[in-house]
């Protein structure tokens, strides 16, 4: 089982790597980021919404907030800016939210109706934080992809060259 402050390193990383990934697709033309470049979720753009969607969904099952979540592949924001504006909100309360956690909620059970096929399903929470992080990093990884096929590097994306790891 993971443990609080396993959850918080997730959390600092998710934010890092979501602000580099962000300032390298700032770096493209909105068309760039709307373009259909055959990814699970055809465009960058689509992509990073995929991955606020399930960060959104996670929070709702975690905390009941938001108490709905829209239908799964909706767009959310409605433009990149708008979509940064919400990453930018949802990082900073994905680490308030890991810094609140303690071993015995996350050694709970917890159940919820998947929005992917609709079934019930009890999993511990822990094995549902996992995941959170876990797909957060998987989709991150094709849209580094996608901008590596770009031209656009963003460079390292391994948790040691996280700023809190920098040497003097």
């Amino acid at each position: 089982m993971i443990d609080p402050a396993h959850c918080q390193l997730m959390a600092e990383y998710n934010e890092w790597m979501n602000r580099k990934l962000f300032s390298a697709c700032g770096l493209l033309p909105k068309s760039a980021l709307l373009e259909d470049r055959g990814a699970f979720f055809k465009s960058i753009y689509l992509t990073l919404n995929h991955i606020a969607y399930a960060d959104l969904a996670f929070l709702s099952r975690f905390t009941g907030d938001p108490s709905q979540v829209p239908p799964l592949g909706e767009d959310l924001f409605g433009s990149f800016d708008g979509l940064r504006a919400e990453r930018e909100a949802l990082d900073a309360r994905l680490k308030a939210w890991s810094a609140s956690l303690t071993t015995a909620w996350l050694s709970l059970p917890l159940t919820y109706t998947s929005k992917v096929d609709g079934r019930e399903r009890t999993v511990p929470r822990w094995a549902l934080v996992t995941h959170l992080f876990n797909h957060q990093t998987h989709h991150r990884g094709q849209v580094t992809t996608l901008l590596s096929q770009r031209g656009v590097d963003i460079g390292s994306t391994d948790i040691p060259f996280m700023p809190r790891y920098s040497v003097a």
